[in-house]
């Protein structure tokens, strides 16, 4: 029989990932197959190239295009330094006398006798690419990319914004169901990944941002408080490239929602272990989830892969990502093989969810996710 299902969130406490460290154009590798790297270190490097400015040397010398090498004090190749003179005439009357100068440091690209525009470049600028991960080198692929494994504990989350950083996990609060607030954020949190509980608020978010801390884990936020902290709506594409001053993982959704008490008990567990984390979010094709990486090390036994699931089983942690129960955790109690008419009169498959609080609900299974990974917990 066929299994409807959305697959959820990875929460489990022991996996090996792979992540790929991509150069956006041709550079050089500082690594090989084999090595061990720290998140900090840089394993790739690229110059990128300066930005062009184009100066009309023709215009501002009141000259001809194919007469502006007759004026030039520099030529195509040579460097300059910001506002030396890369042009001049020479009147017979000195007050005629017009000099241009560079704008900015860097070289002469081109001179066009056709234009009479002179191209000015900066230097190239290096773009140096971290690995990310405590991890080893498994794949190279030369001037291109590498390859970081590590054995760790993952944690997913529903959304995220703020790049790629990394700190020690440090708990705030004592139960999943309690908010972070701006009295739980002291100057000893700087550079810190931070886990919260249910909420979190647009002063927490202040006080984070002048603290310093590196990251913010908790259930839910109001989303008019993200438009505050960004200054514009995101939209559906990708997330990943805001500069908020950290990076930002919602374990849960948007609202009070507390975190989901595996996630909770499995951060609790590795409080004062450095993290990675991510907040890139995409939810269109090809899905990236945010991420919180928790290294294992070298002295920790890999165990052996858990088998791919298919469908879902009773015992299985769910979320439930519809309204009225948005965000409600439970287990699949049971799994009626026929199907059920729900209120908007479709004839669907459901399955029966038992709640932390006990209570049992009826719920079409295209509205659960399965919090994948837990049962290995």
């Amino acid at each position: 029989m066929a299994h409807s299902y959305t697959p959820g969130l990875t929460v489990t406490d022991h996996t090996v990932v792979h992540r790929r460290r991509m150069l956006p154009l041709p550079g050089t590798l500082l690594v090989q197959v084999g090595d061990r790297v720290r998140s900090d270190q840089v394993v790739a490097q690229a110059a990128l190239p300066g930005k062009v400015f184009p100066i009309n040397l023709a215009n501002q010398l009141s000259v001809a295009p194919s007469e502006i090498n007759d004026y030039l004090i520099k030529k195509a190749g040579d460097a300059v330094a910001i506002d030396e003179i890369l042009a001049e005439n020479k009147p017979l009357i000195k007050w005629f006398k017009t000099e241009i100068r560079s704008p900015v440091a860097g070289t002469i690209e081109s001179v066009s006798s056709v234009t009479g525009q002179v191209l000015l470049r900066e230097p190239p600028r290096l773009l140096q690419l971290l690995a990310y991960l405590d991890g080893t080198i498994i794949e190279t692929i030369p001037q291109q990319d590498v390859v970081v494994e590590t054995t760790c504990s993952l944690v997913q989350g529903i959304f995220g914004i703020g790049g790629e950083t990394s700190g020690e996990i440090v708990m705030v609060v004592k139960a999943p169901d309690e908010p972070l607030t701006p009295g739980h954020l002291t100057p000893a949190m700087k550079g810190k990944v931070v886990i919260g509980g249910s909420f979190l608020s647009a002063d927490a978010m202040t006080q984070a941002k002048a603290v310093g801390v590196a990251g913010l884990v908790v259930g839910g936020i109001h989303d008019e408080d993200l438009r505050a902290l960004l200054g514009y709506d995101l939209g559906v594409a990708i997330t990943g490239t805001e500069q908020v001053g950290f990076t930002l993982i919602l374990t849960e959704g948007f609202g009070t929602i507390p975190m989901a008490a595996k996630t909770f008990k499995l951060l609790s567990a590795h409080a004062g272990r450095k993290a990675s984390i991510s907040g890139a979010t995409q939810i269109r094709a090809g899905v990236i989830r945010p991420e919180i990486i928790i290294p294992q090390g070298d002295g920790q036994a890999r165990r052996a892969a858990q088998p791919q699931r298919e469908g879902i089983r009773r015992g299985d942690p769910v979320r439930i990502i519809r309204d009225p129960m948005f965000g409600r955790i439970g287990e699949v109690s049971a799994l009626p093989p026929e199907l059920m008419k729900i209120p908007t009169e479709s004839e669907v498959r459901v399955l029966e969810v038992t709640l932390s609080d006990g209570s049992t609900v009826v719920v079409p299974r295209t509205n659960i996710e399965v919090i994948e990974g837990a049962w290995a917990t």
